[in-house]
């Protein structure tokens, strides 16, 4: 019986193979449907490597001066669609490495020197993270940006603080806009120390035990922006905690999206009437004419426990594998690429959606007359007047019920009803029950008094 070899130039790994490999058995091993993305991070670490190599002794200079030549012609054809990718080549490496050889012949063969794919893909994989995390903060900033307008315009618009989703005190909307900010702010300081431990460079480590030729890995780590060099070639090949600290980052921010969505979803019903959303990020209904359905909320909602299961991937993906590189991590790309995409793409959506936010005030403040709001401002009148909170807590607590039992608000109790609960209440007592009387007292840092959430606001623009 024959052996069947498959051509060298097809596999590079073809001469330890005497079966040809079967078209099933490609398509499933193939990566280059998804991972060509990272053509540009490829093309960039291929180049760095080569000068490294040159600036060694290890390539000539000839050798180098071709290989730049043939990468800008491969830069071209990917550019310009001409370029052909191919499944038989398994990866956008193998692609990007059979074409440039194509151009250039033995030096494209000469640039693997010193290297595996297994660093190689590695190296990339980081270069396209650290890339994805700069363009995410640019996006996460245009969010905030519009939040803070936002919050600017409705710094002083009265609406319900909620506990339990039941009205709690009077805040302003633009404090609840802030609030949301905080959580934003949170999110950029993470990308940013993702981004930290992301930029370390582990292209050297070779397949998994580091190389025999002269490298200078400082050298390359310079070239290509990474703050140093991976440390231990094992783990720099195998390691993939960057991966899932990104979408560990990502889900706590779409996390955070999700309950700014929910929180817009209930305000768009006619049961709170707090906001308006823009025509154009709503949809209506097929057969309700009537209807207009917050869709971009609702979807972002829906987005963030896909956001959530990528995580949960990669945790389970890496949980079982010994050191050093196994072909498991192949299925990192998929989860870490929609989780990139599904991020900027709901942070663009949503800092092109807050500036079409309308407020309702007179809504707002007709919920606030609703849910005995200024209730706690009573109590601490009562306690600043010598009355042990607890005492006041309960004398409040029975103005409610009899403000409850006639069907209004405490501001509108009868002076001398409210006298009776407790003989401390004096002609200034409405004072504090005002829904601008108790947002101007809470006037420290933190605060929902108008005066400071523009303090707050203002705070933020500086770091933003």
């Amino acid at each position: 019986m024959s052996q069947t070899t498959p051509a060298s130039s097809q596999y590079t790994w073809a001469g330890r193979f005497s079966e040809p490999m079967s078209d099933l058995v490609k398509r499933y091993t193939a990566s280059v449907d998804f991972d060509k993305r990272m053509w540009r991070q490829d093309i960039r670490g291929s180049l760095a490597h080569a000068k490294m190599l040159a600036k060694q002794g290890i390539i000539s200079a000839a050798d180098l001066s071709d290989i730049v030549r043939g990468m800008a012609q491969v830069t071209s054809e990917i550019e310009s669609g001409a370029f052909e990718w191919s499944l038989d080549l398994e990866d956008v490496h193998l692609n990007i490495e059979k074409r440039l050889t194509a151009l250039v012949g033995d030096a494209g063969k000469r640039l693997h020197t010193g290297r595996s794919r297994n660093d190689q893909v590695a190296t990339d994989i980081r270069l396209y993270l650290r890339d994805a995390i700069d363009d995410i903060l640019v996006l996460l900033k245009a969010f905030q940006t519009s939040l803070l307008d936002l919050a600017e315009r409705e710094a002083a618009t009265p609406m319900p603080g909620f506990t339990h989703l039941q009205v709690a005190q009077p805040i302003t909307f633009g404090h609840h806009l802030m609030a949301w900010f905080e959580m934003t702010r949170r999110d950029a300081e993470r990308f940013a120390d993702v981004r930290r431990r992301t930029n370390r460079l582990p292209l050297g480590a070779a397949a998994l035990a580091g190389t025999t030729y002269p490298i200078d890995r400082e050298f390359v780590a310079a070239e290509l922006g990474f703050d140093g060099v991976c440390e231990n070639s094992l783990d720099a090949v195998s390691d993939r905690d960057f991966a899932i600290e990104f979408c560990a980052a990502s889900a706590l921010l779409m996390m955070h999206i999700s309950r700014m969505s929910e929180e817009l979803v209930l305000w768009m019903n006619p049961r709170f009437a707090f906001v308006k959303i823009a025509d154009s990020f709503c949809t209506g209904s097929s057969i309700m004419p009537q209807k207009k359905n917050p869709d971009v909320p609702e979807l972002a909602r829906g987005k963030t426990g896909r956001v959530y299961g990528h995580l949960t991937a990669l945790l389970t993906l890496m949980k079982g594998q010994p050191l050093a590189y196994n072909k498991d991590n192949q299925e990192d790309k998929e989860p870490l690429f929609d989780a990139v995409d599904t991020v900027s793409d709901t942070l663009r959506i949503f800092a092109d959606m807050i500036p079409g936010i309308t407020a309702r005030p007179d809504n707002m403040r007709d919920a606030l007359r609703q849910g005995f709001a200024t209730a706690t401002d009573l109590a601490d009148y009562l306690t600043r007047k010598g009355l042990p909170f607890r005492d006041a807590h309960e004398a409040v607590g029975l103005a409610v019920r009899r403000a409850e039992e006639l069907g209004v608000d405490l501001p509108e109790l009868p002076f001398e009803t409210l006298k009776s609960f407790s003989p401390l209440v004096a002609d200034d007592v409405f004072s504090v029950l005002t829904v601008e009387g108790s947002l101007a007292s809470r006037k420290h840092i933190g605060g929902t008094a108008p005066e400071q959430v523009r303090a707050a606001i203002a705070r933020a623009r500086q770091r933003v």
